[in-house]
């Protein structure tokens, strides 16, 4: 029972800092620290492993969030009859919504670089980076990062104002931003896109929508590598703690998303830098004191 409540507050933690460019990644190895689930190397019953793979599946709880909070504008085929006429015409092409495949096919150029970095280096840049120093420094960086863009922006009008607006050239950039998140983990992957986005002229509802979107096959990726690399074999317990985290991390993210889509229609992005900072500075001295 106290594992399935460690699950509980990790799909908590998920589902708040995986919308918020907060970094999931920082926040859960401050959770990881405080409340490990018990392994069997230290009498538990699950394997020193699952960690590593449950942290990342129970993001597909938050992938979940975001379609069925935004189906109508990233579901691309058309249906009832009603859609079908919006499309033009009553053939096969009738059947297909050409402005979200487009958005589709942005999204997927925007996945390459991370795509082939994840593929190539995960386990490279997890040993290298995957430690509370880095995902500190990388908190802190990011925070500053978030308030010099801002304060840059202020006054300033987007180019980008919806999402038919962004082209592959930009798709692709928001995508080599993305990639800095694939190697410094405590980036977070929304702050590096947010931030990209911004850069380049991007409003900051369209750089949330755009982000949200680019999670999908991101994270579905991630997950689905992780599953693979650990293996299909699951203890009954380990089964329910991904679960119940995946369920939680759902259902945090319905609400997270929903506030985050109202608050950034009237504040910027700076009070996450802030917190950013904070936050690292937090890791740096919690995990400096165990050291010593």
């Amino acid at each position: 029972m106290i594992e399935i409540i460690k699950a509980i507050i990790y799909g908590i933690v998920e589902g708040i800092t995986e919308w918020l460019p907060i970094s999931s990644t920082g926040h859960l190895i401050l959770v990881e620290s405080l409340m490990p689930f018990q392994t069997v190397e230290a009498g538990g019953t699950v394997s020193e492993e699952f960690f590593g793979m449950f942290d990342v599946v129970i993001q597909l709880g938050a992938i979940l969030a975001v379609v069925v909070l935004f189906w109508s504008q990233i579901w691309p085929f058309a249906l009832t009859k009603k859609e079908r006429e919006k499309q033009g015409g009553t053939g096969i092409m009738s059947y297909f919504k050409k402005d979200i495949w487009i958005l589709w096919f942005k999204i997927l150029v925007s996945c390459v670089p991370a795509a082939v970095i994840g593929i190539l280096f995960d386990d490279v840049f997890d040993a290298l980076f995957y430690n509370p120093t880095c995902v500190a420094i990388a908190l802190i960086v990011f925070g500053v990062a978030f308030i010099i863009i801002e304060n840059w922006n202020k006054g300033r009008k987007p180019k980008v104002r919806k999402l038919s607006q962004i082209t592959y050239q930009t798709a692709l950039m928001i995508g080599v931003f993305q990639v800095i998140a694939a190697v410094f983990p405590g980036t977070s992957r929304s702050g590096a896109t947010i931030v990209g986005a911004l850069l380049i002229g991007v409003s900051r509802t369209v750089a949330a929508e755009y982000t949200f979107f680019l999670a999908i096959p991101v994270m579905f990726g991630a997950s689905l590598l992780k599953v693979v690399k650990f293996g299909f074999e699951f203890t009954s317990l380990e089964l329910t703690l991904l679960i119940v985290g995946t369920v939680v991390s759902f259902i945090v993210s319905l609400f997270v998303l929903r506030f985050l889509m109202g608050y950034i229609k009237k504040h910027d992005f700076k009070v996450f830098g802030w917190y950013r900072i904070a936050l690292g500075a937090v890791v740096l001295l919690y995990f400096g004191l165990l050291a010593k």
